[in-house]
């Protein structure tokens, strides 16, 4: 039986294999936190490296939060713009990290082709498409990406891109060749096989209470068990709780949504051509892909409030219809919502909060690529086979505000959706 939220990604599982509760103590060389893309990535990146003795826990299931519910693009890039990063680093630098997570979708390709995951992977690209009539946004922003980044990214015309899109509603785009999505449940599980596979110890429904670092020996403790270990890696991203306060003061959870339609068959081939997955240039952008079954997924909004609206399903059809308005009589099968870890700073927070304590963390809705990053950066160091993952050491692990962080983080957020809402007024 499915422990998962309701969700199409749960009731599309074809198999469930269920891994065992902790029962007793144990001892391993490393402990990881959370089953979620940052922890599965770290195991399965220690085991590649040679390590013989992981294991790794999880409250609920594998792929149980965000990791499991979200939209499914497999791209380059963070929740920190590239322009931003470039501010804040250089343009060297910068193009280091951006390349960081162009190489991690290249191994989560070749993952999926070694090991064989049947995730319903879609490698057609992804298409950036302008919200607003102004297309020298476009272009500024293809320049911008080769220039400093070393980025192709392809510029449509209107023309080019109705071809793609049946609507009204965009002004051009940019396509990203390399990219793809693909059934992110069905990914972490899949993953989660292979760590099994290569001897890899995984526990689920098994909480983590607290975490005893003071010692060499750490231990990790759990209702009816302690791992006794050398290294800890904390990876429970919107969901890790209160869990090491340093570390989970530092996140905060934001709810993002997701729908799914009912089977369109030829219909939906008629107003979205193309393959490939799409979002589109505003901040509060919406982000859509058609699905092997000939469902619509769709998803957008996001809010500092993690209780689920009541009138959410209404609410993703409105966003739905302003761009494809024919849809008015289509039917929802399934709708949810789910956390994202969010740093104030943005960037993925990865490092050591104590000899031989990691944390890999705070992705802000752009982890399906990065976490893989994360995931070889901490494995490496882990392994003594690179210290690279100290790129990202001035990010730290910044205070999220405590109770007035939410208020703050979605202030900012409607901020820039009035910005989005102006900008397109007067044009």
């Amino acid at each position: 039986m499915s422990l998962y939220p309701d969700s199409y990604y749960a009731a599309t599982l074809e198999q469930l294999h269920q891994y065992p509760v902790l029962a007793q103590d144990l001892e391993v060389e490393t402990c990881v936190i959370g089953a979620g893309y940052a922890g599965l990535m770290t195991t399965l990146g220690l085991l590649e490296r040679g390590s013989k003795s992981v294991a790794l826990i999880e409250k609920h299931q594998v792929g149980w939060g965000a990791s499991g519910r979200n939209g499914g693009f497999v791209f380059g890039g963070y929740s920190l713009s590239p322009r931003d990063i470039v501010k804040q680093v250089g343009q060297e630098k910068a193009k280091e990290l951006y390349g960081l997570t162009v190489s991690a979708v290249d191994l989560i390709r070749r993952r999926i082709n070694k090991y064989q995951i049947d995730c319903e992977m879609v490698d057609k690209g992804v298409i950036w498409a302008n919200w607003f009539k102004d297309q020298q946004l476009l272009l500024d922003e293809k320049q911008f990406m080769e220039d400093n980044l070393g980025v192709e990214w392809e510029y449509w015309t209107e023309d080019q891109l109705m071809q793609q899109i049946k609507s009204e509603r965009y002004h051009g785009a940019l396509f990203e060749k390399n990219a793809m999505h693909f059934h992110p449940l069905k990914y972490a599980r899949g993953i989660a096989k292979e760590i099994a596979q290569q001897g890899g110890q995984i526990f689920e429904q098994t909480e983590v209470i607290d975490v005893d670092y003071s010692k060499a020996i750490k231990k990790v403790i759990t209702p009816n068990g302690v791992i006794h270990c050398k290294n800890v890696v904390l990876s429970g991203g919107g969901y890790i709780g209160k869990l090491c306060k340093p570390v989970a003061q530092s996140i905060l959870p934001i709810a993002t949504y997701v729908m799914v339609t009912e089977p369109l068959g030829d219909r939906l081939q008629t107003f979205l051509p193309s393959t490939a997955a799409v979002y589109d240039t505003r901040f509060a952008f919406d982000y859509y892909r058609g699905m092997q079954d000939s469902r619509l997924l769709w998803g957008g909004r996001i809010h500092a409030n993690t209780k689920t609206p009541g009138n959410l399903k209404q609410l993703l059809q409105q966003d739905m219809l302003k761009v494809f308005p024919e849809l008015v009589d289509v039917k929802i099968d399934f709708v949810w919502d789910g956390w994202m870890g969010y740093p104030r700073h943005q960037m993925p927070q990865i490092g050591t909060l104590a000899p031989n304590v990691w944390y890999n963390i705070g992705y802000g809705g752009h982890g399906v690529g990065p976490t893989t990053m994360g995931g070889e950066l901490v494995a490496s160091a882990i392994m003594g086979q690179s210290c690279q993952h100290e790129i990202f050491s001035q990010w730290g692990l910044p205070w999220n505000g405590g109770v007035a962080g939410p208020l703050a983080a979605q202030s900012t957020y409607w901020w820039l959706e009035f910005k989005d809402w102006l900008k397109e007024t007067l044009e």
